[in-house]
């Protein structure tokens, strides 16, 4: 379950030093303070905000500036932005800088969502070289001191690869560091990352720090990926759900002398249920309302208690319950002794999806300029207004 320990390894993100070369994913309805918290206290890192749309922020948008907020004891505070005007981008920017609300700021250009790349966004907006520079310098230049980082695809389909061109345009517009989701955004989650893309990444960007992010399920797997391809950190997303503690084996194996990780982890079924009660106590705080807290946690249930000796009965009680009285009680039905299941626990976690041809306007594709599209991507953020 834990990695054999090997030589210290630290990560410098601009002023930024981590004690630990790891990084939480920005992932929807998941990455919210409360699951930041929990992450933080098994281990070390950089742990990002869900991703947050440039137009709803300058807006103020309630749930928006909601999801900016961070807990008094998140240091680095680190959030990620999505816009594809750079003007908005540049004003969302220099808000959360002038607001002091962000150390860290990071772009996403990875989301493989039809509704976002239908109208040009995401993972598809960086086959539009001249648009990805605007975006990622008014970025740059906004946040002045406050580093700002990419994260990114391989590109839209093995056909259509943008990384190598973007990495080279973010690098010299100034980023502090660059991340590679090693798919396409035509694989979603599905079949392997390919680590070798981060290799070469490597290879071409010499000045800013390179992150690579898929497949990362345990610590060994984040040494492997390193050793491999020569990354300086990695990002982990799917690999941490259920299993905040994960962040405390990366740290054990990767950290530097500074880390505070604690002993490594007999996840017994105990352990796995305190620390499931603590995520939603958390919520309840995060979301100040005990009902809503609680009905948060339930899409977390499956991920917790995976290959763990619970039935079907009671893990859809725990699916449905209301309250932390009764979530208390059911976890209190559970054998608490129950050691570690191993294998069955291990492995892929969340939806890995299908490979699908990845929606784009039309024509897209025709040009690596903006040209006439540029008006379909107003409409691009206005479906994900509100964070």
């Amino acid at each position: 379950m834990t990695a054999t320990a090997a030589p210290a390894r630290t990560l410098r993100i601009g002023p930024i030093e981590l004690d630990a070369p790891v990084v939480l994913a920005p992932m929807a309805g998941i990455t919210n303070t409360a699951f930041r918290r929990l992450c933080r206290e098994y281990g070390a890192g950089l742990y990002v905000s869900e991703m947050i749309t440039t137009r709803a922020l300058v807006e103020r948008n309630a749930t928006t500036m909601r999801l900016i907020t961070h807990h008094e004891s998140e240091t680095p505070r680190s959030i990620q932005l999505y816009g594809v005007d750079p003007h908005t981008v540049g004003e969302a920017t220099r808000m959360l800088v002038a607001e002091d609300r962000a150390d860290h700021i990071d772009m996403n250009f990875g989301c493989p969502v039809p509704k976002v790349t239908r109208k040009g966004g995401g993972s598809a907006l960086p086959w539009k070289l001249d648009l990805f520079r605007d975006i990622v310098t008014a970025a740059v230049r906004a946040a002045g001191p406050v580093p700002v980082t990419v994260k990114m695809r391989k590109g839209i389909d093995d056909e259509h690869l943008t990384y190598l061109d973007a990495a080279r345009i973010a690098e010299d517009a100034g980023v502090a560091a660059i991340a590679l989701h090693a798919r396409t955004a035509s694989q979603f989650y599905s079949g392997h990352a390919d680590w070798s893309a981060i290799a070469t990444l490597k290879e071409a960007v010499t000045s800013v720090p390179v992150l690579g992010n898929g497949d990362i399920w345990s610590a060994d797997d984040a040494q492997r990926m390193m050793d491999a391809t020569g990354c300086d950190g990695v990002v982990v997303g799917r690999g941490c759900l259920g299993r905040p503690w994960l962040f405390g084996d990366l740290a054990r194996a990767l950290g530097g002398p500074g880390t505070a990780a604690g002993e490594p982890v007999d996840a017994t079924l105990g352990f796995v249920a305190r620390a499931f009660r603590r995520h939603a106590e958390l919520l309840v705080e995060f979301f100040d309302d005990e009902g809503r807290g609680c009905r948060d946690i339930r899409k977390h249930v499956a991920w917790y208690f995976k290959g763990y000796p619970v039935g079907g009965d009671l893990r859809a009680r725990l699916a449905t319950s209301s309250s932390l009285a009764e979530i208390d009680e059911l976890l209190g039905e559970l054998d608490l002794d129950a050691p570690y299941p191993g294998e069955a626990a291990e492995g892929q976690r969340g939806r890995a999806g299908s490979p699908k041809r990845t929606v784009l306007p039309e024509g897209w594709l025709d040009s690596r300029e903006i040209g006439r599209h540029a008006a379909s991507l107003t409409e691009s953020e206005a479906d994900t207004s509100g964070g």
